[in-house]
């Protein structure tokens, strides 16, 4: 599957932003979706999990009450929207696929989009 991610820009804190990571390839509901952040000097994170069909979903702590990870199969679409912002949330925003597993561990996605980035500013 290929992914594609978009949606970023720059915002002020409080402020919201809704990503999108659109798949092309094979069946879209096989894939486990999640999205990861990495900030500059820092290593890549979990922020948000869902299962194929929707049914489950996992938040980072830090995200809880804030984010929402949704999905669309019949667009092959995945969402993450953004609401509360704050500064610390400023980071480049991946979407990550496995067809092996639901989980918050990036050793688990073997596809990846290219990135869109997300700043929030004080």
């Amino acid at each position: 599957v290929q992914l594609q991610a978009f949606g970023g820009g720059s915002v002020q804190a409080g402020g919201s932003l809704r990503l999108s990571c659109a798949a092309s390839g094979r069946t879209f509901s096989d894939y486990h979706m999640a999205w990861f952040r990495q900030a500059p000097g820092k290593e890549r994170e979990f922020v948000a999990a869902i299962s194929g069909g929707g049914g489950a979903t996992a938040y980072a702590d830090s995200v809880k009450g804030r984010f929402s990870i949704a999905r669309d199969n019949a667009k092959n679409t995945v969402y993450l929207q953004m609401n509360s912002l704050k500064p610390e949330d400023t980071a480049l925003y991946y979407c990550a696929g496995s067809l092996r597993g639901y989980s918050g561990r990036e050793h688990v996605y073997d596809y990846w989009g290219q990135g869109t980035q997300v700043t929030v500013s004080s």
